[in-house]
């Protein structure tokens, strides 16, 4: 009984011994696992960036009093749509117009009197061709009918001031937009300078918003050039707008404190959804080519680094570390680390050791996007 006791011990270990990992851990063939293996590739991306937005209209413009005045009338409401010179505002202008009256009594005083010297410079020049009178006096006469004539001008331009000061009681749309809030009522007394709403012009917005330094060498090496490069936005509840936009312009410097830039893009705003002031979140799309893709769910941290297990080719595992670029959906865009032809384990990672021999499962990198 001894013997067969001794000679079982001796099978067992003998057994046992059939399989011993890198690590040194005894395994029997039956005992590998058997885990999901993807093999990296290189491919053509698209990468997704949102920044928050700033919309504002294309033209939004402060309508302020020019001359002081009791304010006569509101010809609209808030929040209409006016057309360019549509009447807005009138300011009492009574006295403005018995200043313009007055101006152009003035005028007609002047020609008078600039006709009468006129008759004068010709009966003085006639007795002074005959002389009967002496030139001196032919000089008097001309010198009085240059300062009538100048009266006249003088008379001119206070007419023209007097009407364009009656024009400013007048307050007319700039442009075709959309009436904002409207501060004061009829009767209210507005001083030259007071605010007496604001027009928006919304047939199309801007849309500011700022982009980090790494993101914008992105932008600018991608294939697609930026007058072919269409911009989608998300509104504040989520939804995507109807209408894509371009992107216009780039600052020319970073902002010092953020070390970012700021980009403006345009949409188009046929129904007028949008309104200066409303927030939003803009999409990005960069263009990668030859991007080297790794699963989500292959990655786990440890010490603030990402890691991943890869195989030999003995299917033995070891933890290898990786920058990544950035996350789209469920992968990574690898910076550097990791090499196109290298399998890593796909799912799983948290059952496994260093050195732990597996059975891999080739999965379709097809596959792994649709999970």
């Amino acid at each position: 009984m001894r013997h067969l006791t001794a000679l079982t011990i001796l099978g067992l270990t003998a057994t046992l011994g059939g399989c011993v990992t890198k690590g040194g851990s005894v395994n029997s063939e039956n005992d590998v696992q058997s885990f999901p293996v993807v093999q990296l590739t290189v491919t053509d991306t698209v990468l997704h960036h949102h920044y928050v937005a700033d919309i504002q209209a294309v033209r939004n413009v402060e309508v302020r009093a020019r001359i002081n005045g009791f304010l006569n009338k509101i010809y609209v409401d808030e929040g209409q749509r006016v057309t360019k010179g549509q009447l807005l505002f009138s300011l009492n202008d009574e006295e403005l117009q018995a200043g313009l009256a007055r101006a152009k009594a003035a005028l007609s005083s002047a020609i008078a009197e600039a006709k009468a010297a006129q008759l004068e410079v010709d009966r003085v020049k006639l007795l002074t061709d005959k002389k009967v009178l002496a030139k001196t006096e032919l000089e008097v006469a001309e010198a009085r009918l240059a300062a009538f004539n100048a009266r006249i001008e003088e008379a001119r331009s206070e007419i023209s001031n007097a009407s364009t000061q009656l024009s400013y009681t007048s307050i007319r749309a700039p442009f075709d937009g959309v009436m904002d809030r409207i501060p004061l009522k009829t009767g209210s007394y507005v001083t030259e300078g007071s605010l007496l709403t604001t027009v928006s012009d919304i047939a199309e917005m801007y849309a500011y918003f700022n982009v980090s330094e790494t993101e914008y060498l992105e932008y600018s090496r991608s294939k697609a050039s930026n007058n072919d490069r269409a911009v989608q936005l998300t509104l504040a509840d989520g939804s995507p707008y109807a209408y894509a936009g371009k992107i216009e312009t780039v600052e020319s410097e970073f902002e010092e404190n953020t070390g970012s830039i700021a980009f403006r893009a345009k949409f188009p705003n046929p129904k007028q959804l949008l309104r200066h002031g409303a927030s939003g979140k803009v999409v990005l799309t960069n263009h990668l080519e030859n991007a080297l893709l790794l699963p989500q769910k292959a990655v786990f941290e440890m010490q603030d680094k990402n890691y991943v297990y890869i195989l030999d080719s003995a299917n033995h595992v070891k933890m290898k570390s990786f920058e990544p670029q950035a996350r789209i959906q469920h992968s990574y865009i690898v910076q550097g680390g990791l090499k196109p032809g290298e399998k890593v384990v796909y799912e799983g990672v948290r059952n496994l050791r260093e050195g732990m021999r597996i059975r891999p499962l080739l999965v379709k990198v097809d596959s792994v996007k649709a999970l």
